[in-house]
């Protein structure tokens, strides 16, 4: 499933290329599993509105409307197999397409979902969607470490949990408790303060660098242009079990926490 990264370099690369364009109209194919919001209120709240900005919140896709001064919000959360697109009109509209924006620039906007886990939505004018928990990139010291004051969850599940953090996933909890130093498996709630500050840089420096090499593509993910991103040649620890820790060569290990695998390095990590 695309994390922070991937929905960022998305919202980014999709925000350069179609930013004030108006919407000419709306296809959909209606299938049940990708529309949160009714295709026909998606349609309504789409069709002649202006795309003021494209950006990213959590997880989610966040693109801002205004139509006859009433604004609006058009929501894309990407599943596990989602894609968003921005091509030509002549370019051979993909397998499992679930909508096409046709764009006052000539170009089309289109979301393509092979496993229907993507979900498509439109927020009511004058409400603004936030997400669920806090920002990684931007959450201060205090907030984050009273994020996890008495948990008694493992850290690795606490950081999984939306409604805490909204972005991180499986990827970037692995490689953020590496850089850290931080064994997955330990309870969140013992963290010392000096644990949780070396956690937050940990997890802000990766997730930064991650969003500069356009993400981490280990399976469907690609960019706005259909390109893949480059992060993974960068992990330390996520999916290379048994391999060498490139820090200390000691074999990465491979355990499930809160049913997600989960890797580290059983020396670099305490």
């Amino acid at each position: 499933m695309p994390e922070l990264p991937e929905v960022e370099t998305i919202a980014n690369g999709v925000q350069a290329r179609i930013h004030g364009q108006t919407i000419r109209s709306v296809w959909t194919s209606n299938k049940p599993q990708t529309f949160k919001s009714p295709p026909d209120e998606i349609i309504e709240a789409l069709t002649g509105s202006r795309i003021e900005r494209v950006h990213r919140v959590g997880k989610t896709i966040v693109v801002d409307l205004s139509r006859r001064k009433k604004p609006a919000q058009f929501l894309v959360h990407l599943g596990m197999t989602g894609r968003l697109l921005v091509s030509a009109p002549d370019t051979p509209v993909p397998p499992h397409t679930h909508a096409i924006l046709a764009l006052s620039g000539g170009q089309e906007l289109r979301f393509v979902d092979a496993r229907r886990f993507g979900r498509l939505s439109v927020v009511a004018p004058d409400t603004r969607y936030e997400g669920p928990g806090a920002e990684p990139l931007t959450v201060a010291l205090e907030e984050f470490i009273g994020l996890f004051r008495n948990r008694k969850t493992p850290i690795k599940a606490a950081l999984l949990n939306q409604s805490l953090l909204h972005g991180v996933g499986n990827i970037y909890a692995d490689e953020a408790l590496f850089h850290a130093g931080i064994r997955p498996s330990r309870h969140a709630g013992r963290l010392t303060r000096a644990d949780l500050t070396r956690l937050r840089e940990a997890l802000i420096k990766v997730l930064t660098e991650a969003i500069q090499l356009g993400g981490s593509s280990v399976s469907d993910y690609v960019d706005a242009d259909g390109v893949a991103g480059f992060f993974q040649l960068h992990h330390h620890v996520y999916s290379r079990t048994g391999q060498p820790c490139r820090v200390c060569a000691t074999p990465i290990k491979r355990i499930v926490i809160g049913g997600r695998s989960t890797h580290y390095c059983s020396t670099c990590q305490k």
